[in-house]
């Protein structure tokens, strides 16, 4: 790789005016910034414009200049960074406030390129927050009224309905659905929320948050999201919300994620005045890593109050139609990412773990046909999946051996998963699901704390309801704190497609010490 160095091209413009590309809309945009001065609610700013000029110039090392910046998205995300190699944005002291609820950040097919101390936030929210003023006999019908300062009724979308207690200010219950939204006025709603509320009920006066969407220009997920990037790195990386993930990475190599924090943002550094404090930071999970070669490394980072899982290693999973000697036919999960060459993790449906393979060649066999259409829709997965919707292609695998896999069975690349991932020293909890879950090998989970996570604080598991790959070797799980996580803390399993526990033997050579009680809360590890 060729990393180009310019010491001659870094820029510090703080204090100073900047024309950018000069022209009319672009000036209209630029702060004339004052030294030691942070506007309160921000100004507009084209930092797309600003980094864009930066790198045209030559410049290797960019440094922002220090402010809050209202920034106004280009193709639904408020700053891409593309084919990129070998360059660094210092942002230290910079926040940028997305004006609209769609993505943050894009950094995709860069080398060598690192984003420090960038903070990011929404104005206006990707969630509205109110509180319940009543509930009907049923428990099926919830009143609500929105707090001052939050998106209003009309922004609402149904996705991540979450009901805490107003004393501590943490979840009443686990997850709820929603059937049905009604618009009663700016701020009142009404929500229909069936099925049985009888463990944790809700009570009148409990905090709710909803999502909410604010993007007239169309709406891309997720804060910051990864793609096909090798050594990138990000530090002191702030992230207050997210209309999904916070940081999302998709068929990267080596990652690295070094003191980045998620949390709900306090009222005292809050821009805008609201009637009641935040009560999340993210709508889902925090950090998600899907197809990694290496696998990202989680240094120091802090994820806190978010609508999902704290951390999620994984691949996908293809699910298997049928074999005949060395060929299987194989329904894809969105796209085929087995390339010839890779090794590749089989399962049956049972479960059990197969000797892994290696993928000879890959050749595409039409579509998904009615009789596996009807297996498909009989089987425990998510909607979208089971509809047919996400499975709709056929591949013909040929692997270097025979082998005997009924229908129902799986396949995904080894190479492919997240392998060789770290998370250490990371602060997680107070979110509806787990604290760190993990589908790769070859990792660490060292000297992190999970406190709160409603579920299990560390699941080392595949999940065949999302097809999530895989099952996992040879990790390392040592000096973790837990406290007050619901589920088993420490929990190693795997489930076949048919809902049993697999046979033993699905993650070989993984080994997990006693997490270290809390005081206030203790508990035992298992696995």
């Amino acid at each position: 790789m060729t990393i180009v160095k310019r010491s001659s091209a870094t820029l510090v413009v703080a204090g100073l005016v900047w024309l950018g590309q000069e022209t009319a809309s672009t000036a209209a945009e630029t702060p004339t910034l004052t030294r030691g001065a942070t506007p309160t609610a921000g100004i507009p700013f084209d930092l797309q414009g600003f980094i864009d000029q930066e790198i045209k110039m030559g410049a290797t090392r960019i440094v922002v200049p220090p402010g809050r910046y209202r920034v106004v998205p280009r193709n639904r995300q408020h700053l891409l960074l593309q084919g990129l190699t070998g360059i660094q944005v210092i942002a230290d002291g910079v926040e940028m406030i997305c004006t609209e609820t769609t993505r943050a950040l894009t950094i995709t097919r860069c080398t060598n390129v690192s984003v420090r101390g960038l903070s990011i936030d929404y104005d206006p929210l990707p969630y509205t927050q109110g509180h319940i003023t009543a509930i009907s006999a049923d428990k099926q019908v919830y009143d609500i009224e929105l707090f001052a300062g939050y998106p209003e009724t009309a922004t609402v979308r149904n996705f991540k309905y979450e009901v805490f207690r107003p004393d501590t200010r943490t979840l009443r219950c686990e997850d709820r659905g929603v059937s049905r939204i009604e618009t009663v006025d700016s701020r009142h709603l009404r929500l229909t929320s069936p099925g049985r509320h009888e463990v944790h009920p809700e009570q009148v006066g409990d905090l709710i948050v909803i999502g909410s969407e604010s993007a007239p220009s169309g709406s891309a997920a997720h804060a910051v999201e990864c793609h096909s990037n090798r050594n990138v790195r990000l530090e002191n990386i702030d992230l207050f919300a997210s209309n999904c993930f916070g940081f999302i990475e998709l068929n990267c190599d080596g990652s690295v994620y070094a003191h980045c924090h998620i949390d709900r943002r306090s009222p005292e550094d809050d821009p805008v005045k609201r009637g009641s404090p935040r009560l999340r930071s993210l709508d889902a999970d925090a950090y998600h890593s899907k197809y990694a070669i290496k696998g990202p490394s989680y240094l120091g980072c802090t994820a806190r109050f978010m609508g999902d899982d704290c951390i999620n290693i994984c691949g996908d999973y293809h699910l298997i139609m049928s074999s005949q000697g060395k060929e299987l036919r194989v329904l894809a999960k969105g796209g085929m990412n087995i390339q010839p060459g890779d090794p590749v993790e089989l399962v049956l449906y049972t479960g059990e773990r197969l000797p892994d393979a290696r993928a000879l060649v890959i050749e595409p066999a039409g579509a998904m046909q009615e009789d596996e259409r009807t297996f498909v829709g009989r089987q425990s997965l998510d909607a979208g999946l089971k509809s047919g919707r996400g499975l709709g292609r056929a591949f013909t695998i040929t692997l270097d051996r025979e082998v005997v896999i009924p229908r129902g069975g799986v396949i995904c690349s080894a190479n492919r998963i997240g392998n060789g991932f770290t998370v250490k020293n990371c602060n997680f909890g107070f979110n509806r699901s787990r604290g760190i879950l993990i589908k790769a090998s070859h990792g660490e989970i060292t000297g992190n704390r999970m406190e709160g996570c409603w579920m299990s604080a560390i699941l080392v598991s595949p999940e065949y309801w999302w097809l999530e790959a895989g099952t996992s070797s040879d990790l390392q799980i040592t000096g973790n704190t837990i406290t007050d996580c619901g589920g088993v803390p420490i929990r190693i399993e795997a489930t076949g497609g048919n809902g049993d526990l697999a046979p033993a033997g699905a993650h070989p050579g993984t080994s997990a010490s006693p997490a270290t009680p809390s005081p206030v809360a203790p508990c035992q590890a298992s696995s």
